[in-house]
């Protein structure tokens, strides 16, 4: 059974809770939503043991996804990708122990498939009908596949100076490739001004509650991969922020869900840009809240 509850301004603004099983956006104050369970319900009822005999997907976690009652995932295997440990880094930087998890063993092979999986499925059950998102790459191939193995029309808009392999591998997923003029954001406003028209479901990042739903997994699997240990930092490269935000949440459920304790300090996560574009380090050092 589906154990989602709510969605809820992720700014604490008071408007809201907003209905899950109606089509979501942004809160009304303009910041993202976020999923919530009934946490109280699963910490009486579902135990990590339960995971002993799971199929090695990040579906694994299906109670806290926000997938509807006896309904299937739509899925491609991703999720559950090896923690690896690298013991010359490890000596190279003088850490006592440092592990990779590698999230190009996703489908379509990046971490992006975590978030489409989710986003996909949520909007399959919903009832849409046409997906679409701006995207410089992976992200639209990610949605191209996941529509394509879904039944739905995929419409990605990407800049028009994208690498041909990313257009081609969308093209062979059977979605509808829009090139626009300019960078990422520019796709996005083009992409949000015909979905609005057109009825389109919209899995830009975080316009919508579900990709940090799929990108959270991440950190139930550390913690079940370190044997239900936490990691002291977690390292994690940065684009529009829907890991390092999904991590966060996961931490906060694992504890409310009993399978972490309250006492243990919950590991302190990096948020790593590249220099030509680091807004998220820029706030960060400058001491602004958004």
């Amino acid at each position: 059974m589906s154990f989602l509850t709510t969605l809820e301004c992720s700014a604490q603004c008071g408007a809201g809770p907003y209905n899950p099983h109606e089509r979501q956006s942004l809160c009304a104050c303009g910041a993202p939503l976020l999923a919530q369970y009934d946490l109280n319900a699963l910490a009486n009822t579902w135990s990590r043991e339960t995971l002993l005999d799971r199929p090695d997907t990040l579906w694994r976690y299906r109670e806290v996804l926000p997938i509807a009652s006896g309904t299937s995932p739509v899925t491609l295997g991703e999720g559950f990708t090896p923690l690896i440990r690298t013991h010359r880094l490890e000596e190279k930087l003088g850490i006592r122990t440092l592990y990779v998890k590698d999230e190009s063993l996703n489908p379509t092979q990046s971490f992006k498939a975590r978030g489409l999986s989710v986003a996909v499925t949520r909007a399959r059950d919903l009832g849409a009908s046409t997906i679409s998102v701006p995207s410089a790459g992976n992200a639209a191939n990610a949605l191209a596949a996941y529509a394509a193995q879904a039944g739905l029309s995929a419409e990605v808009f990407m800049p028009r100076d994208v690498k041909k392999p990313f257009i081609q591998e969308c093209e062979l997923y059977g979605a509808h490739i829009t090139l626009v003029d300019g960078l990422i954001t520019d796709a996005g406003r083009v992409a949000a001004e015909r979905g609005r028209t057109a009825g389109w479901y919209d899995v830009s990042t975080l316009r919508e509650p579900y990709r940090i739903e799929g990108k959270k997994t991440m950190a139930y699997e550390l913690v079940e991969q370190l044997n239900w240990k936490l990691p002291d930092w977690i390292v994690y490269p940065t684009g529009g922020g829907t890991g390092i935000i999904g991590m966060w949440k996961a931490f906060d459920e694992l504890e409310r869900l009993g399978w972490i304790k309250s006492n243990q300090r919950r590991p302190r996560l990096v948020s790593v840009q590249a220099a030509g574009c680091a807004p998220i380090v820029r706030a960060f050092e400058s001491g602004e809240n958004r």
